[in-house]
């Protein structure tokens, strides 16, 4: 299955993430990230944008991988798609209806530069999201700015740029 759309947004009376993934062929997961588990995404996804082959094989010198690592970030999110809105129409869930609660992660290598991640709860099926650069980079500032959105008293800062994410830009969007 292909992806097609990646939503997270806040949900004030779960204080939750709530995480909304379609693909193109008509399917949706839905699934529920906690403060905690928001805390333990973060290093692997930062993991792996710091493990792009890219990145390893030119970047010895710390400052040159960091100045790598931000001209990345920067260009994938310029590239990404986030002024659309999540289509918000019926589709199958395989998983349910109602938001699996996220308590298990994973990260692993995959062809060509990209990462597998692992969402997966306590028990029974989760999802695994193949991510390229620019998806990884994408779905980085999404979580940014509904970290931002929920004031859970913490922000999700990149060690390699300013990861500046104001509350006045951080409305809903879609990363498509």
């Amino acid at each position: 299955m292909k992806l097609h759309q990646i939503k997270i947004e806040f949900d004030a009376e779960q204080d939750r993430l709530r995480m909304g993934v379609s693909t193109v062929d008509g399917q949706e997961a839905l699934l529920w990230l906690t403060r905690r588990c928001v805390l333990r995404l973060w290093p692997l996804l930062v993991g792996g944008a710091e493990a792009s082959p890219q990145v390893v094989t030119r970047a010895a010198d710390p400052e040159v991988k960091k100045a790598l690592l931000e001209f990345q970030h920067e260009k994938a999110i310029s590239q990404a798609q986030f002024g659309k809105q999540y289509e918000d129409v019926p589709r199958a869930r395989p998983l349910g209806d109602e938001p699996l609660l996220i308590a298990k992660l994973q990260r692993r290598a995959a062809a060509n530069g990209r990462i597998v991640l692992g969402l997966l709860p306590n028990d029974g099926q989760g999802i695994f999201l193949t991510l390229d650069e620019q998806l990884l980079h994408g779905f980085i500032k999404l979580l940014q700015q509904a970290v931002v959105r929920a004031d859970w008293g913490f922000k999700l800062d990149l060690p390699w740029g300013t990861g500046e994410t104001s509350a006045a830009g951080a409305a809903e969007r879609t990363l498509q």
